[in-house]
């Protein structure tokens, strides 16, 4: 995570260094063309999202565990 910050950072201070209104412009471009993308993405979980209520998916995670979470000792002999 502190890496991303500081490539950031050093984005930033490269970016304020720039004089030339065309390299502006194409950094511009390529920014908007990503945000473009990522707001294109859609998970493929999307879909699911919201289709169990509240008390069902608290069912689901009480039977996960209850009936997953569970470790055997005799199954690592």
């Amino acid at each position: 995570m502190m890496y991303a910050e500081i490539r950031k950072l050093h984005l930033i201070e490269e970016v304020l260094k720039i004089d030339n209104e065309y390299t502006l412009s194409a950094l511009e471009n390529i920014l908007k063309k990503t945000s473009a993308l990522e707001n294109d993405f859609q998970s493929p979980f999307a879909a699911l999202s919201g289709i169990w209520s509240t008390e069902e998916a608290q069912e689901i995670e009480t039977a996960i565990v209850e009936n997953c979470e569970q470790i055997n000792q005799d199954d690592w002999k």
